[in-house]
């Protein structure tokens, strides 16, 4: 599967290696070394994935990630030496589909690259759009629309969503919405699953501190209800 991959870091030899290795892949190119250029280039080339260094100077990757989520759905793949649980968390936030704490090897960086293009290009299932009160999704094109106005997702956001609304009202432990997302964010944790669920009610609850939709379930987990009638 040929795409075409951002990256952006500023430490050049690495950078190299990072390109050496998609290229092998088979994939197109282009590398920047700093957040302003790393923007500019995504905006240019609409890139299918960005992989994208957290320490960088100018504008750092996480102003690059806010930036670019709210604009496109482009998948991003941040790298980054800080390794805490924190900063995990917040560049999940932030709307990264998968994080990737440095040291790693190539092969195992590659693997993630493989694991969100394929996810990201496999041809959807042909089942009907499925509506749950102000949120419609689309499995086949994944795309999810709140009041018809179309929305971006991240992937495991779109994961949770797409279990959600395929069963509304069930409540879902946080351990099986978990089960959704493996793959798409390897480094998953239940506390992941609370960020997620905190994006989607700032994307399509009215009133993000008083969902209507996205409901909270008391020591188990949550539920999608079509909301007040």
């Amino acid at each position: 599967m040929c795409a075409h991959v951002l990256v952006a870091d500023d430490d050049a030899r690495h950078a190299e290696v990072v390109r050496r290795y998609l290229v092998a892949d088979g994939h197109e190119v282009t590398v920047v070394h700093d957040g302003r250029t790393a923007l500019e280039q995504a905006r240019r080339v609409q890139p299918d994935l960005l992989v994208l260094d957290v320490m960088m100077p100018g504008l750092d990757g996480l102003h690059v990630c806010r930036t670019l989520r709210a604009e496109s759905d482009v998948l991003v793949l941040m790298l980054t030496a800080r390794t805490s649980e924190d900063d995990l968390l917040l560049g999940l936030e932030l709307g990264a589909d998968d994080y990737l704490a440095k040291p790693y090897s190539p092969r195992e960086m590659m693997a993630r690259v493989r694991t969100l293009l394929r996810r990201s290009k496999r041809d959807g299932p042909t089942s009907d759009l499925r509506t749950v009160g102000r949120v419609t999704l689309d499995p086949a094109t994944q795309r999810v629309t709140v009041d018809g106005e179309p929305i971006v997702c991240t992937r495991g956001e779109f994961a949770i969503l797409a279990a959600m609304t395929e069963q509304p009202d069930r409540v879902f432990s946080r351990s099986q919405l978990l089960h959704h997302t493996r793959g798409i964010d390897r480094s998953s944790t239940e506390r992941t699953i609370d960020v997620h669920v905190m994006n989607l009610r700032r994307k399509i609850e009215p009133d993000p501190q008083r969902p209507v939709q996205l409901l909270a379930v008391y020591g188990v987990g949550y539920r999608l209800s079509p909301g007040p009638a």
